[in-house]
């Protein structure tokens, strides 16, 4: 029998952000969602959510890349089971395709702690307040990896 490989999963809301981290630095997109509930809704850019398949989907779309990610959470605020995380991020290097990519944003996420102890999102919005791409917004394009934001 085969086992999923996985990460430890954060029993603090604040350390969620850093097991989402090590989960996305495998590369992996089944390992990823391990840090998410089965109904959480991913913002992979600005007004498009996704969720199931296509949360899977659009990950892998960034896992693609190759390119390690850093975290750096700036407020956690917890009320009972739910966990609002507000978190800078950076996905910066070599990509799998040889060009570079620098995606960054400050994420505006809801984590909820499960029954069993562990914290996993039920949103993670990277680009939190950001407004749609295309929109004129100068820091809209770098989000997705098709937004267009390789240097």
């Amino acid at each position: 029998m085969t086992h999923l490989p996985s990460v430890p999963l954060a029993t603090g809301a604040a350390e969620h952000p850093y097991a989402f981290a090590r989960a996305f630095n495998t590369f992996d997109p089944a390992v990823l969602d391990q840090v998410y509930e089965p109904g959480a809704v991913f913002v992979p850019e600005p007004g498009h959510e996704v969720t199931g398949a296509g949360r899977i989907r659009a990950n892998a779309e960034f896992l693609a890349l190759r390119v390690p990610i850093r975290v750096t959470p700036r407020h956690t605020y917890v009320a009972g089971e739910l966990a609002l995380l507000i978190v800078d991020f950076v996905i910066a290097g070599v990509a799998a395709h040889g060009g570079s990519v620098h995606i960054e944003g400050t994420a505006t996420d809801v984590a909820r702690r499960g029954p069993d102890g562990f914290w996993r999102y039920v949103i993670d919005n990277p680009f939190g307040t950001a407004a749609p791409f295309g929109t004129g917004n100068p820091t809209a394009t770098a989000g997705a990896p098709d937004a267009g934001r390789t240097e």
